[in-house]
């Protein structure tokens, strides 16, 4: 992984990521289906800026070096958000918008390559685009200015920065000034909170009825989750669900799935292995051996 360089007058070898970026570790909940990999392709998270964390929740960088023949078919269970990637080598496009997908999906890696992601929060992309969330739904596309004018011209602005964190940077002043310019409605900043709160709650899943919580009414939780991210909160919910299971699989391989499955609101354990299956196409039973068969001997 071309994760360092050297310093010309120094001599001393540093991480071009800067010192906004730790690593993206297993044991988080990603939704990479085999996150043994997130090792070998160097992954790193970056925090966004104060100023635009209404608007971003991570920005992130992968690079990866593969022998010839060498081919990783990466399943992902995405987090309910849009992400837009700066993309090298054998992919859609150097510009790149993934969109939230219904059900896991697969990237192919292959040869050399790098990707520096800025993953969305749910005010995101009505905020930086005229784009509707239906637009993309279940696609990953080239980001043309065709496709979202808005859209394009600040991931171009952002490709200019050299390193992972000079783009990390980057991002935040192009979308700090397009804040000051058209700051968030109050619909985009309940969407936020509702996800936010969804997310928090995914192992107390019978909290307080969420249009109670925020003082609207349940069309509005409806309308302001569709609106953003083109789901409804039972979905998103179920979704964050799923993404935990994912992560107790990969980190705890003793774990009993009866009590997973009451912890996290399931009926039981059968309830718990249909709604895995009909995303990811596999029981937890089938991943929990795939990982085993994955890990170094």
């Amino acid at each position: 992984m071309r994760l360092e360089k050297t310093d010309r007058q120094t001599g001393r070898v540093t991480s071009d990521l800067g010192d906004r970026a730790r690593p993206l570790g297993p044991d988080e909940r990603t939704g990479v289906l085999a996150p043994g990999n997130l090792q070998r392709y160097g992954a790193r998270w970056f925090d966004p800026a104060a100023a635009v964390t209404s608007v971003v929740d991570r920005y992130w960088f992968v690079e990866w070096n593969l022998d010839a023949g060498e081919r990783i078919e990466q399943r992902i269970i995405d987090t309910p958000s849009v992400t837009l990637t700066l993309e090298t080598g054998d992919g859609p496009g150097p510009l790149v918008v993934t969109g939230v997908q219904e059900r896991a999906w697969t990237r192919i890696i292959a040869g050399s390559g790098s990707a520096f992601g800025i993953r969305l929060r749910p005010a995101g992309l009505a905020a930086l685009s005229s784009l509707s969330p239906t637009d993309i739904a279940d696609s990953t596309v080239p980001l043309t200015p065709a496709l979202s004018p808005g859209l394009h011209a600040l991931l171009a602005e952002v490709s200019e920065a050299p390193t992972p964190a000079e783009r990390a940077a980057a991002a935040d002043a192009a979308i700090t000034q397009r804040l000051a310019a058209a700051p968030l409605t109050p619909d985009l900043l309940l969407a936020n909170a509702i996800v936010e709160e969804l997310t928090l709650r995914v192992r107390s899943p019978a909290g307080q009825d969420l249009a109670e919580q925020f003082g609207v009414s349940e069309r509005t939780v409806q309308r302001v989750l569709k609106a953003t991210l083109g789901k409804g909160p039972k979905w998103i919910s179920r979704r964050v669900r799923l993404q935990e299971v994912a992560r107790v699989l990969a980190t705890e391989p003793d774990a009993d799935l009866a009590a997973l499955a009451a912890d996290l609101g399931y009926t039981d354990q059968a309830h718990l292995t249909g709604d895995f299956r009909a995303v990811t196409g596999i029981t937890p039973g089938a991943y929990r051996r795939s990982l085993q068969a994955l890990a170094p001997r």
